[in-house]
C-alpha cells in the first residue's frame, strides 16, 4: 500500500513512536494509535486491515476509524514520511 523510506528510523513503545529522518535530521512523534498504524505499515499491512484492527481494539465505529486513519495517512504523506 505505502512505501516506507529507507532513511527513516523508528523507536516505538506503548506510549507512541519517534521517527527520525536520517537525511534531514527531522524528528516526528506519534501517539500510541499513530504508532500502531506506523508499525502495521512497516509490516506491510494494508489500510483496510489496519482499520479493522483499530475498530476491534478501540470499539469505535468503522466510519470514525476509517476517517481518522485516512487523515493520519495523508498527514504522513504530507510530512514526507510515506511516499505514496
Amino acid at each position: 500500500m505505502t512505501n516506507m523510506m529507507e532513511h527513516l528510523r523508528t523507536v516505538a513503545n506503548e506510549d507512541g513512536a519517534a521517527i527520525l529522518n536520517t537525511e534531514s535530521g527531522a524528528l516526528s512523534t506519534l501517539n500510541a494509535t499513530g504508532a500502531y498504524v506506523w508499525e502495521a505499515l512497516q509490516r506491510g499491512v494494508d489500510e483496510s486491515t489496519i482499520i479493522a484492527g483499530l475498530v476491534q481494539e478501540t470499539g469505535e465505529s468503522p466510519e470514525v476509524v476509517a476517517t481518522g486513519t485516512r487523515a493520519f495517512l495523508a498527514s504522513l504523506k504530507e510530512h514526507t514520511l510515506l511516499t505514496r
